[in-house]
């Protein structure tokens, strides 16, 4: 079988982002989303999830944009003196290297973060991030730890295959600068990835067997979802995607993606999308049917073993 997570991302981030992935989840292709606990549309997100009761919903932890769940002053190393994350992965990445990022402070506030969806009723189906930060290995190795402890049984492990951003770069005769940057970023991203897995594995954590839209992001339209959708192989594989809807709340938004977004929308809600999933025999699906089947008596016993658990 071939079997798809289309996963949205960024659920929280603007009301018009919201709005975007439920319209794409109730009439379109999206059975996933990730939502961010530092968002500043978080609490419409939570009310809306009662509208969409199918759809999976997992954290998208975020370390690089916004201010932090936690006080500040809980996590000094991880702000600026502005109180807000540092603006970019790089920028993260280069404290950590300096030594200047207690991962101390980062554990705290991913903790923070996942408490505060957990604590509005959501039950977590994943783990991602925004801007893929959790793939750095001491980022990676602390949100295998709180998976384990919060009892979440995914985690996004983008390992992008080549041909599937390629071929897109290859036909395209605008923006080709754009996408060949992406491209190499997806690359990148992958190969780091790669590192992850046998992490994934041996947490007894579940992962997709593939994973597209590193190299797509800010391109994925209907004719490069087509290209993906015939493709695709069996086994299971996550699309990740932006929908959005442009308003003046997202223009204030740090996001490089603005008009992109309703493209990916269109494509995502595409009538011809649409019947090409069905002729091509794809089975539509979110993250928590990756896990194996477990009887009531078994997850009661064990929800109560993680209530347990010292936090801290």
């Amino acid at each position: 079988m071939k079997k798809l997570i289309v996963n949205a991302d960024d659920f929280g981030l603007t009301e018009g982002i919201n709005r975007a992935i439920l319209d794409g989840h109730n009439n379109g292709i999206i059975t996933s989303t990730t939502l961010m606990a530092n968002g500043m549309a978080f609490d419409s997100a939570v009310a809306a999830r009662s509208t969409a009761p199918a759809l999976g919903i997992g954290v998208h932890l975020n370390l690089t944009q916004g201010r932090p769940v936690s006080l500040p002053s809980r996590v000094p190393s991880i702000v600026t003196s502005e109180s807000s994350f540092y603006p970019s992965p790089g920028v993260l990445i280069r404290q950590i290297l300096r030594r200047r990022v207690r991962l101390a402070d980062i554990e705290t506030e991913l903790r923070s973060q996942i408490d505060k969806v957990a604590s509005a009723g959501i039950r977590i189906t994943h783990l991602d991030s925004h801007k893929h930060v959790h793939l750095g290995p001491p980022v990676f190795s602390i949100v295998v730890k709180l998976a384990r402890e919060y009892g979440i049984g995914c985690i996004r492990c983008p390992i992008e295959p080549a041909w599937s951003a390629l071929g897109p770069l290859l036909r395209r005769r605008r923006g080709w600068m754009r996408m060949t940057r992406q491209y190499v970023l997806g690359r990148a991203l992958s190969t780091l990835a790669a590192f992850q897995t046998k992490k994934i594995r041996g947490a007894g954590l579940h992962r997709t067997e593939r994973f597209y839209g590193l190299s797509q992001t800010g391109f994925l339209n209907t004719n490069t979802l087509g290209t993906l959708l015939r493709g695709l192989p069996r086994g299971t594989s996550e699309l990740m995607c932006h929908p959005g809807y442009l308003d003046e709340a997202l223009l204030k938004t740090r996001t490089r993606l603005r008009a992109e977004r309703e493209t990916e929308l269109a494509a995502l809600t595409s009538q011809h999308i649409r019947g090409l999933v069905a002729e091509m025999g794809i089975e539509l699906i979110s993250y928590d049917k990756l896990l194996p089947a477990v009887d009531p008596a078994t997850r009661k016993c064990n929800e109560r073993l993680r209530e347990s658990i010292p936090r801290g």
